[in-house]
């Protein structure tokens, strides 16, 4: 019995029949199951109200899909963050002004992403509402402290609080549009968040002062993969950029909790590493558009994204969404390993997200097939 403590220990889970790991748990499968429970139901209700995507050129789906799969995810988080509140509430007040500082940005990128959804927003309005939700954090301490990044050297004090400001913009800004930017394959967005969430929930279980970035992330991770339940191809549902702009900018808030605010140079690769793909996917599509002459590469879609590039590959959405979650968890599990984390929990993690990304995978082409099965006998 020893031997299992030591074991849990260096995972992170000091008492695993606290109330603390407990909670991380209930918060992970109640935003797990209401989501993959509340999906069906938002189904119906969305294509009634024409909240749906039309086919169109750049788009894989062959007949209307809803696209309000944002508003199950942001409301399996929500949820799931209220139990874990009732059963162990956060009394330091610094820590609940930055969870509620991301709580309410998140909120205010919903909104706004499900407008744009429905009936189109310009690129300007979304950024300054991202860049109002990015303020909101930085004016709560959530910052990125500009001194701490290595090898760029010593500079001014005066200098370094409105260069630290300028990195957190676009640390925010930057990753709430790559993941965003990301959302173009069945389940290929859903499954980086997820695995996104998983490696930094881990990671930041390994320091006793980043519960309330563990249980943020807990709560994420759960939405997320019950979200996916109904995503991976062939989808009943997309998030559009109501979910996909909720889950960039909560990955990005999050990490400023603890891991980019350490000052050791570990700290700030984990999560340029845990979210390279997404990072690396806009930095080379903005690149290319700007090669090509386009002067605004964000208001500009078209199909040299990596997901498109892959999917021209393995021509299978299927193999697209697999191939994509496999390259962000060797780069989430690198992060892991340059924060330090032990070869026991960094195994355990990438086995138990691969687990339990091919068992969503698998429950939903089983129900496929249901589906297909029933059709045939009507």
């Amino acid at each position: 019995m020893d031997v299992l403590y030591q074991w849990l220990d260096s995972l992170g889970v000091a008492e695993p029949f606290g109330r603390g790991f407990l909670s991380v748990l209930l918060t992970f499968f109640t935003a797990l199951a209401f989501t993959w429970a509340f999906i069906p139901h938002l189904l119906h209700f969305a294509l009634d109200k024409g909240w749906a995507d039309q086919p169109n050129e750049r788009r894989l789906n062959v007949k209307p899909l809803p696209n309000a799969g944002g508003l199950a995810i942001f409301a399996g988080f929500i949820v799931s963050l209220v139990v874990a509140w009732l059963l162990r509430p956060i009394i330091i007040q610094d820590v609940v002004i930055q969870v509620l500082a991301i709580l309410l940005g998140g909120s205010w990128l919903v909104l706004v992403g499900f407008i744009d959804d429905q009936f189109g927003l310009s690129p300007a309005v979304r950024l300054v509402v991202q860049t109002l939700a990015a303020a909101l954090l930085m004016v709560n301490g959530l910052m990125i402290d500009f001194g701490s990044i290595p090898y760029l050297g010593i500079v001014p004090e005066g200098l370094n609080t409105p260069l630290s400001a300028l990195v957190t913009w676009l640390w925010i800004v930057g990753l709430t549009n790559a993941v965003n930017l990301l959302d173009g394959v069945d389940g290929v967005v859903g499954g980086v968040a997820f695995v996104a969430s998983m490696v930094l929930l881990v990671t930041a279980a390994q320091f006793p002062d980043r519960a309330s970035a563990v249980i943020l992330l807990a709560g994420l991770a759960g939405a997320t993969l019950g979200y996916l339940r109904h995503n991976f191809n062939p989808s009943h549902i997309i998030m559009g950029d109501a979910g996909s702009t909720l889950l960039g900018f909560t990955l990005a808030a999050v990490s400023l909790l603890g891991t980019v605010k350490a000052t050791a140079s570990a700290s700030v690769l984990l999560p340029l590493l845990v979210l390279a793909l997404p990072i690396m996917d806009t930095t080379q599509v903005v690149v290319g558009r700007l090669a090509r002459g386009i002067r605004n590469p964000l208001a500009h879609p078209d199909k040299t994204h990596i997901h498109h590039r892959v999917l021209q590959k393995t021509e299978s959405p299927r193999k697209t969404a697999l191939t994509l979650w496999a390259v962000a968890l060797v780069f989430g599990l690198a992060g892991m390993a340059a924060q330090g984390v032990e070869m026991a929990p960094l195994l355990v993690t990438g086995v138990l997200i691969a687990v339990l990304l091919v068992w969503v995978a698998y429950t939903r082409v089983r129900a496929h097939r249901r589906e297909l099965s029933t059709e045939e006998r009507a």
